[in-house]
């Protein structure tokens, strides 16, 4: 076996470490998300998804090539791992992956803008944090106005660090 030295780089994560703990970011994976997209011109947007956006499974007109959708919405997934913020925006495009349409390609436009500003963002694993765990839920009755669903989300924090 050998000592490879401190973790810096796997699984697309990028892993930095001082004295108060570690932080993860995917920064690179981000970057090389927006080259794909042909969004690195675009201006930056102040958050993941304008919240008097409604979308619906019949709102607009179908892309004529949903792959890139859905690479890119697969892409989103494997990103909320160092961003939590974008989860539920996330989760909201992932369900029309069967048959998406231009207002939903237009979401995941705009969480990628917001992506952009925000590259640097991650999580922070602090080493002088207690062991007391919190937890966080909250939900909506109700709130999908298609099917009646509820929606509900979770925060689990170990000390002051996020575990999911």
């Amino acid at each position: 076996m050998k000592d490879l030295g401190f973790l810096s780089y796997f699984l697309d994560l990028e892993i930095s470490h001082d004295f108060s703990g570690y932080f993860l970011i995917q920064a690179k994976y981000t970057s090389d998300l927006l080259t794909r997209a042909s969004l690195t011109d675009y201006k930056t947007a102040p958050t993941p998804i304008d919240p008097q956006t409604c979308l619906t499974p019949l709102d607009g007109h179908l892309l004529s090539d949903a792959i890139l959708y859905r690479q890119l919405v697969g892409s989103l997934v494997y990103l909320t791992v160092t961003r939590p913020d974008i989860a539920y925006d996330v989760y909201i495009v992932s369900q029309f992956m069967d048959a998406p349409r231009s207002p939903h390609y237009d979401a995941v436009v705009h969480i990628l803008r917001y992506l952009k500003g925000t590259m640097f963002h991650g999580l922070h694993y602090s080493a002088h944090s207690c062991l007391q765990l919190h937890v966080f839920s909250d939900a909506d009755w109700v709130g999908d106005p298609i099917d009646r669903r509820s929606t509900t989300g979770f925060c689990f924090f170990l000390g002051d660090s996020f575990i999911a």
